[in-house]
C-alpha cells in the first residue's frame, strides 16, 4: 500500500529546520504485514528527543529513514490471520523496543536489555528482519521498529501493547515511550521506597514523567532542574517541592534518588555529585557516543553511591503500559498535562525547532 511518512535522507541539517527541512513527507510503498506483524494506521505521534538526536547526528541511525517511535495506532490487518492476541480494530500503544522473549535478558525478566532488538533498531529492520518501507527501489529504514511519523505503519507484534479505546490517542502515545521511560526510572530503575527525596535534572517529557512517577511513588522531598522557567513552574505545580536553573542549585534534602534525563555528560556528572552518600543515580538520557565522563573510583566504595543506566525505563511494557495507565485513570499519573500541543504531520519540521529551543515539554503530530 502508498503511505505518506516523514523521512530523514541526511543528518546535520542546519537549524532552524522549518527552513532547512530535514524531513520531507514522502510517499512510500509499506509492504503487507508478515506473520507476527502487525498493519496499523497511526493515530498519534510524540516528538522526542530521541528522534531530534538522529536528525543532528547525536545518534546516527542507517538513512533514509522513516522516523518516529512514540505513538498510538489502531490495528488494520494482522500478519497471522488467527493470532491470539490482536483484533482488526484494537488501540495499541507502539514501544520503541521489540522483545524477542527467548533470549536470556528476556527470560530473566529483563526483556528492555533484549541483543536481538537492539540489534534490529540498529540495522533499522523490524524484529523479524529486512524492512517493508520502499521508495522508487530502494528500502527505507524503520526507527526503531516503528517509524511513527506516518500515516501507517507495519510493525511487530512484540512492538505493540493493546489498551482500551476510551483512552484519548494523543494521551495513549505518551505511554509508549516518556512514560515507560520516565516513570520506570524512577518505579523500576532505582526502585523509589516512599520518603526518600529526589532530584530529576531535565525536565522534558521524560523528565515531567519521572516527576510523576516520583510523586506516585511517596518521593519527598523533589527537586527538579532544567534552564527553562516554564518548565520548571509546571514541575512545582505539578508537585514538586524545588526548581532550580542549572548551576543554581540548593537542596533542601540532598538527593537519596538522582534521576538525569538531559543525555549530557557534563550533566551526569554534576548528578552524581550531587547525590547524598549511599545515593542512587539513574542515567535515562542518549548523549553523543563520543561523549565520556568521569567520576572519583573511590567514590563508589568510600560514598556507597550507585550509578545506574536505565533504557525504556527497565520496563516490561505489556506489564508496565496498562499499570501505569490504571495510575493515570486514578489520577496519579496526570499525563495529560506534558501535552504541549497537537499538530498536523506536515508542522513537523517546525516542531522539532521548538523542540531543540526547550520550549515544549511533549508535542504530538496526527497523520
Amino acid at each position: 500500500m502508498r503511505i505518506t511518512a516523514a523521512t530523514l535522507d541526511a543528518i546535520g541539517a542546519a537549524a532552524p529546520y522549518a527552513d532547512s527541512k530535514p524531513l520531507r513527507l514522502a510517499d512510500l510503498t509499506l509492504d503487507p504485514p508478515r506473520p507476527g506483524e502487525l498493519l496499523v494506521r497511526i493515530e498519534a505521534a510524540g516528538l522526542c528527543h530521541s528522534d531530534l538526536s538522529v536528525i543532528n547526528g547525536d545518534r546516527p541511525r542507517p538513512l533514509p529513514m522513516a522516523l518516529g517511535h512514540e505513538a498510538c495506532a489502531t490495528v488494520e490487518a494482522l500478519g497471522d490471520p488467527d493470532d491470539p492476541h490482536f483484533a482488526v480494530g484494537d488501540r495499541v500503544v507502539l514501544a520503541f523496543l521489540p522483545m524477542c522473549g527467548a533470549c536470556a535478558h528476556c527470560l530473566s525478566g529483563a526483556p528492555y536489555l533484549c541483543p536481538n532488538g537492539a540489534i534490529a533498531n540498529g540495522k533499522g529492520e523490524l524484529l523479524n528482519g529486512g524492512r517493508r518501507l520502499h521508495e522508487s527501489g530502494r528500502e527505507v529504514h524503520h526507527h526503531l521498529g516503528v517509524s511513527a511519523f506516518a500515516s501507517h505503519a507495519v510493525v511487530d507484534r512484540r512492538s505493540a501493547v493493546k489498551i482500551d479505546r476510551d483512552i484519548p490517542p494523543e494521551i495513549a502515545a505518551l505511554f509508549g515511550c516518556a512514560v515507560l521511560t520516565g516513570v520506570g526510572a524512577v518505579l523500576n530503575a532505582a526502585r523509589l521506597r516512599a520518603g526518600e527525596s529526589v532530584a530529576i535534572y531535565g525536565l522534558g517529557g521524560v523528565g515531567l514523567a519521572a516527576l510523576l512517577g516520583a510523586l506516585a511513588g511517596g518521593a519527598h522531598p523533589i527537586a527538579v532542574v532544567d534552564p527553562v522557567a516554564d518548565k520548571r513552574a509546571l514541575a512545582l505545580d505539578l508537585g514538586a517541592d524545588q526548581a532550580f536553573a542549572p548551576g543554581e542549585e540548593r537542596f533542601d534534602v540532598p538527593p537519596k534518588i538522582v534521576i538525569e534525563t538531559v543525555g549530557k555528560a557534563r550533566v551526569l556528572e554534576r548528578a552524581y555529585a550531587l547525590a547524598r552518600r549511599g545515593g542512587r543515580i539513574v542515567t535515562v538520557g542518549l548523549p553523543n557516543p563520543a561523549e565520556t565522563f568521569s567520576i572519583p573510583a573511590v567514590s563508589l566504595v568510600a560514598d556507597g553511591k550507585t550509578l545506574i543506566g536505565s533504557y525504556l525505563g527497565n520496563a516490561v511494557p505489556a506489564r508496565d503500559i496498562p499499570r501505569y495507565i490504571a495510575l493515570w485513570r486514578a489520577g496519579k499519573l496526570p499525563v495529560e498535562r506534558l501535552l504541549t500541543s497537537v499538530s498536523p504531520l506536515g508542522d513537523i519540521n517546525a516542531l522539532f525547532d521548538t523542540l531543540a529551543a526547550g520550549e515544549a515539554v511533549r508535542q504530538v503530530v496526527v497523520p
